[in-house]
């Protein structure tokens, strides 16, 4: 089939183009025949990684690889329980890994989840309920309120037709919808009024309609296609573990290497020298960096849950933490996805209620008293109004279009009670429809209507026209001012279209309400009564911010982070929403248009100077994202709807709403904010760089660590020493202290002035600022005091040595692990109860590693021997000697910044 521009084809040239008749639709053996050359009516995923890829990518990871050849040669030196307790940890690494990818790789799934189960068509003549994925291009549907739209179709006739599009399009409003034929070649999704698009909702009226396309060729498939082409990439943290892991590893086989050259050149045999390669190997990677690392992620996610954010991907969850940049759409999230009437203007009298919105219904924040030009224009706007409110689970809720139900509420709010409408009820309608952009009913009031009186009328029948205020000026002889009628000039005309012109511009939706008092009830009611009208006033309304995110937009700004609004949304109003939001550079604002006309090489400074992007579509997203990406941002895109899918997986982080959210904007998304609230992210963020702070204190902690047990394993040899520790020994200390007390410090609290500082800048690696001199010197410490104390002992013939030199090395990163707590303050500052865990931990180190020296299965297994209380004490005092060497050296560092600032 041949591209067509459905919108600008009338309802006629669009059936003969796809061969079809409205009356009779396809027939059963053409719509068969079309089935086998479209396909079915579904959306196709492409290219996701099968089981054993995810398998394969997690063990030929640079860590796993040299523990596998570290096992590997274990196990031919004949050393079975090494080379079985290396694989043990190869095994939960890839677990870990496998788990957490396999997991992501859900995301495209939730978009065959989007076409209804059955529609209506017409198949010979004969309205048929088939399954939607049956439809084909040529089809004739039958769709009313209610229904999910099952394919693009190009609409034939309507009815009051209304469809909510800003799962697709980011609009707030239903888009009523017409089928004459549009002149403009390519407009925006939300503007081609006669088309509907496959997984947006019908809202009011029906229509029938003709298939244009189905499954990966509609608009929805064209973004599933989008999420398709673009596989996931590695978050900050995986990326500077995966470098880290590959530096580890280089440096492990240079010393191994090394100290094999030498070993055999002074003598020592092969087999010798291949078992200190492999200690060395076990001894420089950090084997319990991908437990702890994964483990603190949970726990972190935990808490975060507990906030109300919920993590999809555990890696996700320090980027946030990482974040300079939040990308984010406006309807539903920044806020509350319904009209409020926030001005009213009637007859002189002006009211600004856009301080007094809340959530009540029925509040009386607005004088409204029969007789006044305010309350006949709530009259107005309550009565020609299909909107009501109902119950939902004891608590009131609108029942309607959402534009009508900010009317009922403003007249709830008045007092405008459901006892006074039911005085007034409606007799006839005249229905809106867009080309008149107005809505008429006629009502008869009853006997002594205070309000008839106030009108001056001695009849109780009056009809409300409701629409836009040009259109109701053009129909309108008489206004009314201060409770009287008055013949409306030129003067006034020019002050009623100035005043909605200046509500345009503040981003408000603006409606005007007329009536036309009728000396009897008219025997046919059409458009006829839309002529000769008093004007009463005009509502200005808007989908108000929420309340919280005004204070979460300038925390985020404190924190170093930049927040830009991307919409499909009209400018105006995106860029007032924006500004009462405080969001940065929010006058310098974008189109759809506009970034069509910015070639690809520039819109990285477009991106970095707009506040607002408008009407825009999503490939416009994608390529925002990317243009910041590229700019070397660390992106987050939050979202809702299915048009955000594309930029919320190629943002580095995802953000999706949980209770508005469409169910293929939850599964592109890394985290789902449960109750919708842009506040939540201010929460997630700190949890973030709470998570992100741990893991580098722990990534430090365990290579300092590492260090001093690598030069335990080089000096000795060199110093014509035998090996000081077998491979198990140091599998146990790593996972003893690595895992054990990296665990305590995975939950340890953040610092204090978190959300104060900059994020950590996008290629920051996790040594930074001196951090690789403090860790090498720890590590040094460490190694040579646990080395001098084991080498004392051995030069005296003492057979202890070894296990003395073991113990040491796990109290020693005991004291290490409570020093490093926070990288600023004392832990006496800190407090050493503020952290239970931690302690706990460490006194749970303490015992298992006495187990080992005492136990004697263990002793057994091990290879140690019982030490007294001297060599006990030895070993606790270099645990304390770290600890306060530790301590001392940040006083040093206090000191200095001080003496800076």
């Amino acid at each position: 089939m041949k591209k067509t521009i459905w919108h600008q084809l009338s309802a006629a040239a669009a059936l003969d183009e796809l061969h079809s008749e409205q009356t009779g639709g396809l027939s059963r053996t053409e719509a068969q025949q079309r089935l086998g050359i479209y396909g079915t009516n579904e959306l196709v995923e492409q290219g996701r990684r099968s089981p054993l890829k995810i398998l394969w990518e997690q063990i030929s990871a640079t860590m796993v690889v040299v523990l596998l050849v570290a096992a590997g040669i274990a196990g031919l030196l004949g050393d079975i329980k090494n080379s079985v307790a290396i694989l043990v940890i190869v095994v939960l690494f890839a677990a870990f890994g496998f788990i957490q990818d396999f997991r992501a790789e859900k995301a495209i799934a939730a978009l065959r989840q989007m076409a209804v189960p059955t529609v209506r068509v017409l198949r010979d003549g004969v309205l048929l309920e088939l399954s939607s994925r049956e439809l084909v291009p040529g089809d004739i549907v039958q769709i009313e309120a209610g229904n999910l739209i099952p394919a693009d179709m190009r609409l034939l006739d309507t009815s009051n037709l209304q469809i909510q599009e800003s799962a697709l399009t980011g609009e707030s409003e239903p888009v009523s919808k017409v089928i004459d034929p549009l002149h403009e070649e390519n407009p925006p999704l939300g503007d081609r009024r006669n088309m509907a698009y496959m997984g947006t909702v019908v809202t009011r009226g029906r229509a029938t309609a003709l298939v244009t396309s189905t499954g990966m060729q509609t608009e929805l498939g064209k973004i599933a296609g989008l999420m398709q082409q673009k596989p996931p990439e590695q978050t900050p943290l995986q990326h500077r573990l995966d470098r880290l892991g590959k530096n580890l590893a280089v440096i492990g086989i240079a010393i191994a290497v090394l100290i094999s050259a030498l070993g055999l050149a002074r003598g020592d045999t092969v087999h010798h020298m291949l078992l200190t390669a492999v200690s060395i190997a076990v001894a420089i990677i950090p084997e319990g960096l991908p437990a702890v690392v994964t483990i603190t992620l949970a726990l972190g996610a935990q808490r975060m849950l507990r906030r109300n954010a919920l993590i999809r991907k555990l890696p996700a969850v320090e980027t946030l933490g990482s974040v300079t940049v939040i990308c984010t759409d406006k309807t539903g999230t920044l806020t509350q996805n319904r009209m409020t009437v926030t001005v009213l203007e009637a007859g002189g009298e002006r009211l600004e209620i856009s301080d007094e919105i809340d959530n009540g219904l029925t509040s009386e924040a607005i004088t409204a008293s029969p007789g006044s030009s305010l309350a006949l224009l709530l009259l107005g706007g309550a009565l020609c109004n299909d909107a009501r409110i109902g119950e939902s689970n004891g608590d009131e809720r609108i029942i309607g279009d959402p534009t009508e139900g900010a009317l009922i509420v403003a007249a709830a709010r008045g007092g405008i009670s459901t006892d006074l409408l039911s005085e007034f009820p409606r007799l006839a309608e005249v229905p809106f429809d867009s080309e008149r952009k107005r809505m008429t009913t006629v009502h008869k009031a009853s006997d002594g209507s205070k309000w008839m009186e106030a009108l001056g009328s001695s009849t109780p029948w009056i009809a409300f026209t409701k629409g836009s205020v040009d259109g109701l000026l053009h129909i309108s002889d008489t206004f009314l001012w201060e409770g009287t009628v008055t013949s409306l000039g030129e003067e006034q005309r020019k002050r009623i279209v100035s005043l909605n012109e200046q509500l345009a511009e503040r981003g408000m939706r603006v409606l005007g309400v007329a009536c036309l008092v009728l000396d009897s009830m008219p025997d046919t009611v059409d458009s006829v009564l839309e002529s000769g009208l008093t004007f009463i006033g005009l509502f200005g309304m808007i989908d108000p911010p929420r309340d919280e995110v005004k204070d979460a937009v300038a925390l985020t700004r404190s924190a170093g982070m930049r927040t830009i609004m991307i919409t499909g949304d009209h400018p105006l109003t995106a860029a007032e929403i924006a500004r009462q939001l405080g969001l940065p550079n929010h006058d310098k604002v974008v189109t759809g248009i506009d970034l069509e006309k910015i070639l690809p090489e520039d819109l990285g400074q477009a991106a970095s100077e707009a506040g607002v992007f408008a009407r825009v579509s999503p490939e416009h997203k994608l390529r925002i994202v990317e243009a910041l990406q590229r700019g070397g941002q660390i992106v987050s895109m939050t979202g809702d709807g299915v048009n955000d899918a594309p930029a919320l997986r190629q943002a580095n982080i995802g953000v999706a709403m949980g209770i508005t959210g469409t169910d293929v904007a939850k599964e592109a998304s890394d985290l789902v904010l449960l109750d919708d609230n842009f506040a939540t992210i201010v929460a997630a963020v700190q949890e973030g760089r709470t998570i992100y702070d741990n893991i580098r204190k722990f990534v430090r902690f365990s290579v300092a660590g590492n260090i001093g047990k690598v030069l335990v394993m080089l000096l000795a040899p060199l110093a014509d020493k035998p090996i000081p520790l077998l491979p198990l020994q140091l599998l146990w200390l790593n996972l003893l202290t690595d895992g054990l007390l990296g665990l305590g410090m995975g939950v340890e609290p953040p610092e204090k002035n978190i959300m104060r500082r900059q994020p950590h800048p996008p290629g920051e690696g996790v040594f930074t600022k001196g951090a690789w001199i403090r860790t090498a010197w720890i590590g040094g410490l460490i190694g040579g005091l646990s080395l001098t104390a084991g080498a004392w002992y051995y030069m005296h013939g003492d057979p202890r040595w070894q296990s003395l030199l073991f113990t040491s090395l796990a109290f020693a990163q005991v004291g290490q692990a409570l020093a490093v707590r926070s990288g600023r303050d004392s832990l006496f500052t800190a407090g050493l109860l503020s952290n239970k865990l931690m302690l706990v931990m460490a006194v749970v180190v303490i015992i298992l590693q006495m187990l080992v020296i005492y136990l004697p299965p263990l002793q057994a297994f091990f290879v140690t021997r019982h030490l007294g209380f001297r060599e006990i004490l030895i070993a606790t005092g270099i645990g304390v000697i770290v600890f306060f060497a530790i301590e001392g050296e940040k006083i040093v560092r206090r000191k200095a910044a001080k003496d800076e600032a």
